[in-house]
C-alpha cells in the first residue's frame, strides 16, 4: 500500500459515520458535504507527518464541524447566525465526541444519512445518484458515466435531489424502533437499486462499474450496523452470489452469458461462500423475507457444480414463497424458468401469459416468451416476440443476445416451414 492509499481507504471507510454525524449537526446536506471535504484536506495535509489518529471518523467529525461553523460565521456577517439549537453540541474535545460515536447515535447518524438519500419522493435514479454521491463519495464524473449522461447533468440531477431533500423537511430526532424498522427496508431497497444499476449494465467493461462494489459495501455497513437483521442477512448474501459471477457473464466478445452455459470455475468462491454462511445464519431465524428467499434462489444455483444439478423442484417452491410475500408480473416471470425447466415450455408459456398486458414494455418477457415458442416450434410466434424484445433492449449485448436466438431459430426452420421475415 503506497504512503498516501491508507489514507484514501481510511477517509472511504469513515466518510458515511462522519457525513451521518455532520448531517446530524448541520440539518443541511451541502453543508455537511462541504464540512468532511474541509476535513479531508486537513487529514490529507496532517496526516501523512503526524500518523493516523486514534479514530479517523471522530477526527473528521471534530475537524469537519468546526470549519462548517466556522463558514457559519463568516456568513454571519450578511445574515443572523442560526440558533444555538441548529449547530446542535458544541463541545471541543475530541475526547468526548470519540466517546458519544460508540454510543447509540452512531447507528442511527448512518442510517438517517442513508435514508435521506432514499427518501421516498425521489425517483430511483436520484435515490442511486445521490447515495453514491453522499455516502460513497464517488465523483459527479464517475456516477456521470456509469449513467451515460453528462456531468453537467449529473450535477443537476444531483442538486436537484438535494433540494427535494431540503424542501421535505426530513426530522433529525432518533428514530423509534417502528420508524427504524420501516427506514431499513426503504433503505436496503435503495441499496439494491445500486446494485442492480451496475448489475445491468449490459457490458462486462461497464458491468465492473463501482455501482455493485459500493452497494456491497453499504450493504455490509448495514449489516455492521444491524447483525441480527435476517432481510439484511439476505440482501448482502444476494448481492454476494450476484457479483461473484461477474468473470463469467460475457464471453471474449462482450456476448452475454447465460447462467446455464457460464463457466463456474470463474465463478468467485470467496464471495458465495461468505454468502451462503450468511444465508444460512438468517434461516435460523424463522422470518423469511423477499430478499432472504431471492438469496436462497440464488444459493441453490451456486451450490450446483453443473446447471444439469440445479434443483429446480426447490427453486420452483422458493419463488411461489416469494410470490406469496411480495406478489408481482416479475417474480411470476422468474418463476415460469423454473417451471420451464420441470414441466416444459409449454406449462411455462401458460404462466406468463397472462402477464402480456402488464409486461409488454418489459424486455425479459418477450425474451423469456420468444425462447418458449421457439421451443414449442411455433417459430413465426417466436419471432415476432423476438422482434420485439429487440425493439425495447436498453444495452447492445441484450439485443445481440436476441439476434443469436433468431439466427438459431432460422437454422432450426430452414427444414421446414419457414417464419415471416421481419
Amino acid at each position: 500500500m503506497t504512503d498516501l492509499a491508507w489514507i484514501d481507504l481510511a477517509l472511504t471507510s469513515a466518510r458515511p459515520q462522519a457525513m451521518g454525524a455532520l448531517l446530524r449537526y448541520f440539518r443541511d446536506l451541502d453543508m455537511a458535504e462541504e464540512a468532511f471535504q474541509e476535513a479531508c484536506l486537513r487529514a490529507l495535509r496532517t496526516w501523512p507527518d503526524k500518523g493516523p489518529p486514534r479514530d479517523p471518523a471522530a477526527w473528521l467529525i471534530f475537524v469537519g464541524r468546526n470549519s462548517g461553523i466556522d463558514q457559519v460565521r463568516k456568513r454571519a456577517k450578511t445574515r443572523p447566525l442560526p440558533p444555538e439549537e441548529v449547530l446542535s453540541d458544541l463541545e471541543d474535545t475530541e475526547s468526548d465526541l470519540a466517546d458519544r460515536l460508540d454510543g447509540a447515535h452512531y447507528r442511527d447518524d448512518i442510517l438517517r444519512l442513508l435514508f435521506v438519500c432514499c427518501h421516498p419522493d425521489l425517483p430511483a435514479t436520484q435515490q442511486i445518484a445521490l447515495a453514491l454521491r453522499i455516502v460513497s463519495g464517488l465523483s459527479v464524473r464517475q456516477i456521470a458515466r456509469a449513467f451515460l449522461v453528462s456531468e453537467a447533468a449529473m450535477e443537476q440531477r444531483i442538486t436537484r435531489a438535494k433540494a427535494k431533500v431540503g424542501a421535505a423537511g426530513i426530522p433529525f430526532e432518533t428514530p423509534d424502533a417502528l420508524a427504524r424498522a420501516e427506514r431499513l427496508g426503504l433503505v436496503a431497497a435503495m441499496i439494491y437499486l445500486v446494485f442492480n444499476e451496475g448489475y445491468s449494465a449490459g457490458a462486462p467493461e461497464k458491468a465492473d462499474t463501482p455501482f455493485c462494489t459500493e452497494a456491497i459495501r453499504l450493504a455490509r455497513l448495514l449489516l455492521k450496523l444491524f447483525p441480527a437483521e435476517p432481510e439484511i442477512m439476505g440482501l448482502t448474501a444476494l448481492l454476494l452470489i450476484q457479483h461473484s459471477r461477474l468473470a463469467a457473464r460475457f464471453d471474449a466478445d462482450g456476448q452475454i452469458v447465460l447462467l446455464e452455459d457460464q463457466d463456474r470455475s470463474r465463478w468467485d468462491r470467496a464471495l458465495i461462500d461468505e454468502a451462503l454462511v450468511l444465508i444460512d445464519k438468517a434461516i435460523r431465524h424463522r422470518a423469511p423475507g423477499p430478499f432472504q428467499i431471492q438469496a436462497a434462489i440464488a444459493a441453490l444455483h451456486a451450490r450446483a457444480a453443473t446447471a444439469a444439478e440445479t434443483d429446480w423442484v426447490e427453486i420452483d417452491l422458493l419463488y411461489q414463497t416469494l410470490e406469496r410475500l411480495q406478489p408481482s408480473p416479475v417474480v411470476r416471470l422468474n418463476r415460469a424458468v423454473a417451471v420451464s425447466k420441470r414441466e416444459g415450455p409449454e406449462a411455462a408459456l401458460a404462466l406468463i401469459e397472462p402477464l402480456a398486458e402488464k409486461l409488454d414494455g418489459y424486455f425479459y418477457f418477450h425474451g423469456l416468451r420468444g425462447g418458449l415458442l421457439k421451443q414449442l416450434g411455433r417459430y413465426a410466434e417466436a419471432h415476432q416476440a423476438f422482434d420485439r424484445a429487440i425493439a425495447l433492449a436498453t444495452t447492445s449485448a441484450e439485443a445481440a443476445h436476441i439476434r443469436q436466438h433468431l439466427d438459431s431459430m432460422q437454422c432450426e426452420a430452414a427444414g421446414g416451414a419457414m417464419f415471416p421475415a421481419p
